[in-house]
């Protein structure tokens, strides 16, 4: 494999897997970091039996600078960055707010710090938590920010300012930051997927665990929100989507000069669906019946968020392509696997 080199944060995790099989797929020749604090290298296998290429892998923790900057000095080849490496719980990072602090900050800084003097395009991982209730919906790329729900939610806002401010005095770097709505689902080959470690604090993993037998009922969280059945909105995509947003965001900066040096782009299918229509939708799409309870709010929740992705479309010249359907039966098909191939 002779392709551009891109260098992958967090690429054993559940996006960063899959966005290095499409980065493959399109003929990059990614590299991965990863200290394997959420994830298994059994994932750097399984990657290779999709692709039939085993991407090069390095173990260690960005938060350390010495071993940033070292490593960047070794691979001073690399043309682009996927940043996907921070914590991501909501819950947890109420409970520990300076580990989200630390980990999700002083990883980006590093990063940054050891790129000031090299030319890159940077991708990185944000999310539409920073939109908060939105005033309107779908909400576009142009609605405020408005205070952070969670510290996980206020570190992808600081990320964002941190990026925007550097690219302002480094005209080498160029970012983009896709605001990623809900990815689900898993690859075709059910070889990689979610794994989240402990109790799902996703509604999907939880749905699949509790239909193969890990969990209790379902608790869906409410019923009683101004929406069409009472439970809340979220715009839900196909991981395999929005891993190939990745690749078309490199593209766009490999081969624009007009493009700003910062650019943000929401990353959804457009549409959102109810808590009960994803229960349903796996049910249709796997004939398995769950058993679900109506328990109460849960605080911090929005009521409902589904992007506008016109922008995206138009400039990434991408396009969500996967439907609820094929997110659930996918997501289960790797239950199923995971299952019998524990990793």
């Amino acid at each position: 494999m002779s392709g551009r080199k891109i260098l992958v944060t967090g690429g054993t995790g559940f996006i960063g897997s899959h966005t290095v099989v499409e980065l493959i797929n399109a003929g990059f020749k990614p590299i991965i970091v990863d200290d394997l604090s959420n994830s298994s290298y059994q994932v750097i296998n399984q990657i290779e039996k999709i692709t039939g290429i085993k991407p090069d892998f390095f173990n260690f923790d960005l938060c350390d600078p010495t071993s940033t900057t070292d490593f960047l000095k070794k691979h001073s080849d690399i043309e682009g960055l996927i940043h996907f490496a921070a914590f991501k719980s909501v819950g947890e990072s109420v409970k520990d707010p300076l580990k989200y602090y630390r980990n999700n900050l002083y990883s980006l800084v590093n990063l940054l710090e050891s790129f000031k003097e090299s030319k890159v395009n940077f991708v990185f991982s944000s999310s539409c938590t920073v939109y908060g209730e939105p005033d309107h919906l779908p909400v576009t790329e142009n609605a405020p920010v408005k205070k952070a729900e969670s510290p996980y939610g206020n570190t992808k806002q600081i990320s964002e300012e941190i990026l925007r401010e550097t690219t302002a005095i480094n005209d080498q770097l160029k970012v983009i930051a896709l605001r990623y709505f809900n990815p689900v689902g898993a690859h075709s080959s059910a070889l990689i997927g979610e794994l989240p470690i402990g109790v799902p604090q996703n509604l999907v993993p939880f749905i699949t665990q509790a239909a193969i037998g890990k969990r209790g009922d379902i608790t869906v969280f409410g019923n009683d929100y101004n929406t069409p059945d009472g439970t809340c909105i979220r715009d839900y995509i196909h991981v395999v989507d929005l891993a190939k947003a990745h690749v078309s965001a490199l593209k766009l900066m490999e081969g624009s000069s007009e493009k700003r040096n910062f650019e943000i782009y929401n990353i959804g299918t457009g549409k959102g669906n109810t808590v009960l229509e994803v229960i349903h939708a796996f049910e249709s799409a796997t004939g398995v019946k769950l058993k679900f309870n109506i328990g109460q709010r849960r605080p911090g929740d929005v009521e409902q968020i589904y992007g506008d992705v016109t922008k995206a479309e138009k400039e990434l010249k991408w396009k969500a392509e996967l439907g609820l359907e094929e997110m659930m039966s996918s997501a289960w098909a790797w239950e199923n696997y995971n299952k019998h191939n524990p990793f």
